[in-house]
């Protein structure tokens, strides 16, 4: 059967162009799903960006050393319980255990607390920081902690986020 000399079909032009108006509707539904899922935090902490690193420090000064110290070095004892039952603040340099948890985790300890993250009754002096610190700035006070990591430090947190995701 030919169609040689015959008038396309309204009905295939129309279908054609149905199919490309949906794929282009699917691509921005999922272009839409991605940027909320993935919000702000798809940013993430950049340890060889110099302006990430500029305001995490600054933030970190003001927010954090107080109690993880100046040096990222913590308190002492860190992993024994005080007086209190709580253990003091942990470092955040390569002595501590920052390092072994993924991006995605640290980020949601600082903006919604140490509690939030530990099992059942467990109490911590670590604030959730989501009414004082925007995304921009949570990931920039990692991208300062994890600037000053020995780069075998680096890469073994590389693959640690790696296997997270």
């Amino acid at each position: 059967m030919t169609t040689r000399g015959r008038t396309p079909s309204p009905r295939k032009g129309l279908g054609m162009r149905s199919l490309i108006a949906g794929a282009i509707i699917l691509l921005m539904i999922v272009s839409v799903a991605l940027a909320v899922r993935g919000g702000s935090q798809a940013a993430g902490a950049d340890p060889t960006n110099p302006e990430q690193i500029a305001l995490g420090r600054q933030v970190y000064e003001g927010y954090c050393a107080g109690c993880h110290g100046a040096n990222l070095e913590g308190q002492p004892n860190w992993q024994e319980a005080g007086a209190n039952g709580r253990r003091p603040a942990p470092p955040h340099d390569e002595t501590g255990h920052t390092w072994h948890h993924p991006d995605q985790l640290l980020f949601k300890i600082v903006k919604d607390g140490g509690e939030a993250f530990g099992p059942a009754g467990y109490e911590t002096d670590m604030p959730a920081f989501r009414a004082i610190l925007n995304d921009e700035e949570i990931w920039a006070v990692l991208a300062y902690i994890k600037s000053r990591w020995p780069e075998d430090i680096r890469r073994a947190h590389n693959e640690i986020n790696r296997q997270a995701q």
